[in-house]
């Protein structure tokens, strides 16, 4: 029998969804309400929060959250959150939206629309943003020239969805009303996450069935948003991932569905970032592999896995592997723990080395990936952002 599909992050699972929530209202209602255009990857924060993907949040975050967050890695109530989620506007927006009174949010391409009751209008010191998050304050760091490249005032508040956005969305996208719903159908008692911002090689499938054997279920879930340049396209890691899946594992026992945010690549925090919401889709566990969330050489490899001890209240448990590789002499994929033998008779799974061979012509990566994953790399002329 069934134990039921763990609670969410705070105890409460947040519907922010104007649909759901019976507060439909008509155009006419925002005629002279302040109104702020977006680009899609803060409309996907507002979706993140109104679906309960970021659950507890009912909005952006405020002043005494924000410092919180930076101090302590937690809200004001000692709730664990890492990454502050927040709206920054020009001075004189600001002005327009006195505190109390609500704004029109729109995004930029004209699909996606919610309303925010504002309570404060507050400023930020980036640079101690920029330190506290991403432990640096290279601009080189992609987190840390966004931090960088915010306006000056923010706002906070909750906010009601209106109308979702409508760009690229497909059977996928699911909220973590829906995941749940399918964990408890499937009678799935523990189901372990998978984050990943990559198409899949065999290190990933090897680390993904090993995962498996220790919970009812697995559930893929590639960010899709915004990355840095390099990365594999969104179409392209779901188009991927969708084969890898019904070529190569039970589906009774897996569920794929994408998580549209943008990378943060701010490594340990954004891991316990990551963590969160996968327990706010229903999860028990979640995978931590080796340089989660990271870029450069800005992290320790296994930094992302030891912030875990500071989180012991998060309410979902870590797996943590190392890097796996293939050994000839083993004939088999292992990792420094199954493995005696040297590195000269290890093969790397690496991604770096996947994007190579894919942009040499006279290269093949089979020995990377499963045939049917490749064939979906190669049917996009150019399979990067």
């Amino acid at each position: 029998m069934s134990g039921g599909v763990i609670k969410p992050h705070g105890g409460r699972l947040v519907n922010r969804l104007a649909t759901r929530r019976g507060v439909l209202r008509g155009p006419d209602e925002f005629k002279g309400l302040p109104e702020l255009s977006v680009d899609t990857d803060k409309m996907r924060d507002i979706e993140n929060i109104a679906s309960g993907v970021f659950s507890p949040l009912e909005g952006f975050n405020g002043e005494e959250e924000l410092l919180s967050i930076l101090k302590d890695g937690r809200l004001p109530n000692w709730i664990p959150w890492t990454i502050p989620i927040l709206l920054d506007v020009d001075e004189k927006f600001a002005r327009a939206a006195s505190d109390g009174g609500e704004i029109l949010i729109t995004e930029s391409t004209g699909e996606g629309q919610a309303i925010m009751r504002v309570e404060e209008s507050y400023s930020v010191n980036k640079k101690n943003v920029a330190q506290r998050i991403f432990q640096t304050v290279e601009v080189s760091h992609p987190g840390v020239a966004r931090t960088y490249a915010m306006k000056n005032t923010l706002l906070s508040g909750k906010i009601d969805l209106i109308r979702e956005g409508t760009s690229i969305k497909n059977a996928y996208d699911l909220k973590p009303s829906d995941t749940r719903a399918v964990f408890e159908k499937r009678r799935w008692d523990t189901v372990v996450g998978f984050q990943t911002r990559n198409v899949p090689h065999l290190g990933h499938e090897y680390l993904q069935k090993t995962a498996m054997n220790f919970t009812d279920g697995l559930f893929i879930n590639p960010v899709i948003g915004k990355k840095k340049k390099g990365d594999f396209r969104d179409e392209v890691i779901l188009g991927s991932y969708e084969v890898l899946v019904n070529f190569y594992f039970p589906r009774e026992r897996v569920l794929l569905g994408a998580l549209r945010t943008e990378m943060r690549y701010a490594g340990p925090k954004e891991a316990i970032f990551h963590a969160i919401i996968r327990k706010n889709y229903g999860c028990t566990h979640f995978v931590v592999g080796r340089d989660h969330a990271g870029v450069g050489q800005y992290y320790d490899p296994y930094a992302a896995q030891m912030i875990f001890s500071d989180f012991n209240d998060l309410g979902i448990s870590p797996m943590f592997f190392t890097s796996f590789f293939y050994c000839k002499k083993c004939a088999s994929v292992c990792t420094d723990k199954t493995c005696p033998h040297g590195e000269e008779h290890r093969s790397e799974f690496s991604g770096t080395l996947l994007r190579q061979q894919l942009n040499d012509s006279a290269s093949s990566p089979l020995d990377l990936v499963r045939p049917e994953v490749l064939e979906v790399i190669r049917s996009w002329e150019d399979p990067f952002v």
